[in-house]
């Protein structure tokens, strides 16, 4: 929650995956770069009521259609019905990044596409930041000049990749700022589009040259708050894609009557609430937004959420030295969850600092005593192994530290310099 969204962000800020309680390991990664935590009380401001950027509408793409759109556009155009089922395999199969890479369609076709104003919708990668772990973050360039940041996270064997794991955005930026959040310190600027948050998917398999097996809404932003975008993104990496239902999570920090609406799709996809804390007082400090979304409201909503669904709802626990990590924070925990039900699972997440944050990550010791205090209680829990740990790995820090307002269209990654994180503003 790559976002969430704000925490949920913060969570895979963290770029990690979960490993059974009975199995944890908690690795720790050397720092490339110092991420030591700079003593300054976190803003608990709402975010500013300055109106969002309003989001760059384009109908005219075609990532994120499906076959039946693309039939009936290759109809449209005067072209048979077939051609569309034809476009299809060259935008999701072949990945062609622009119109003019429709080598095997008619020149013809090729040509009233471009006159019409249709591309593929795929965007530049304007910077990538190589862990050495193998995690890889990219920002991609928007049309309108904005940066997202997308990570590819793999799962190495002697053979290859296992699995590759996607962190998407949803917003350009996020809103609700959690404390100890990256994303929200650089601002918001808009919702995403249903294929700028496809493109990200695309954009992790052409720099692995590997297919994406799992997707993870838990980059930039907050994903219910852009819920129509998520959920036509959704349909098109699930039917278009082809990754399972089941092999993608929806992360989000609570949004009142989200969850809710969620719930009616029905779907087989995990949702991640970020919790972060046993109580609503401990909440409202680490998360501002909790104060319009009461925790036994948010409780109630995931209780409803797997009678409607029969999914067990995951919740995500960024673990904050001195904060919430205490042995005593973790029975109240179970406390909380075993009133309202049995069918939860926490992922532990050890705090990744960030610039401009009090917050410090806890030591191995006191995660592993939180984990085995939620464990005596009966309660399911895993602890997150830290990915992608060297500097600019929150969710983001990456970000923030190239973003212009917005990014001039003639500059380039090679050429733009750091700016402070603190000092940007979309």
């Amino acid at each position: 929650m790559m976002t969430t969204t704000t925490n949920t962000i913060a969570m895979l800020h963290n770029l990690v995956f979960t490993v059974p309680i009975s199995r944890m390991v908690v690795r720790r990664y050397s720092l490339s770069t110092s991420a030591a935590a700079i003593s300054t009380v976190p803003s608990l401001k709402p975010a500013s009521s300055k109106p969002p950027r309003a989001p760059h509408v384009d109908s005219q793409v075609l990532l994120g259609m499906s076959e039946p759109e693309l039939q009936q556009l290759a109809i449209k155009l005067g072209q048979e019905g077939y051609r569309g089922k034809q476009l299809h395999h060259l935008i999701y199969k072949r990945k062609a990044k622009q119109v003019e890479d429709f080598s095997n369609l008619p020149q013809t076709f090729r040509k009233e596409l471009v006159e019409s104003g249709y591309k593929v919708g795929r965007s530049p990668i304007y910077q990538t930041v190589t862990a050495t772990d193998g995690t890889i973050k990219l920002l991609l360039k928007l049309e309108d000049n904005l940066l997202i940041e997308t990570v590819g996270i793999p799962v190495q064997e002697e053979k290859g990749i296992t699995r590759l794991t996607a962190c998407v955005s949803s917003q350009v930026g996020c809103p609700l700022r959690c404390s100890f959040c990256a994303t929200g310190k650089g601002g918001f600027s808009r919702n995403l589009q249903r294929h700028e948050i496809i493109e990200q998917v695309l954009a992790i398999e052409d720099v692995f040259k590997h297919r994406v097996t799992n997707v993870v809404f838990m980059g930039m932003g907050e994903p219910m708050l852009n819920l129509k975008s998520v959920l036509d993104a959704h349909r098109c990496l699930n039917k278009d894609i082809e990754i399972g239902q089941r092999m993608i999570t929806i992360s989000t920090v609570g949004v009142p009557n989200t969850i809710k609406k969620l719930a009616a799709h029905k779907l087989q996809s995990t949702l991640a609430v970020s919790l972060h804390a046993p109580n609503q007082s401990l909440r409202e400090k680490i998360v501002p937004s909790a104060k319009a979304y009461p925790l036994e409201a948010i409780m109630s909503d995931c209780r409803d959420y797997f009678q409607e669904t029969n999914r067990r709802v995951s919740f995500e626990y960024a673990l904050l030295a001195g904060v919430n990590d205490s042995v005593e924070n973790a029975l109240e925990l179970a406390e909380l969850l075993r009133e309202w039900g049995k069918t939860y699972h926490v992922n532990l997440i050890p705090y990744n600092p960030i610039e401009g944050s009090e917050y410090k990550r806890p030591y191995k010791k006191a995660v592993l005593a939180f984990a085995a205090a939620l464990e005596s209680r009966k309660i399911t829990a895993s602890v997150r192994q830290t990915r992608g740990l060297e500097a600019n790995a929150a969710c983001g820090q990456l970000r923030n530290k190239f973003q212009k307002s917005p990014l001039l269209a003639e500059t380039d990654g090679q050429e733009s310099k750091p700016e402070a994180e603190e000092a940007v503003s979309c």
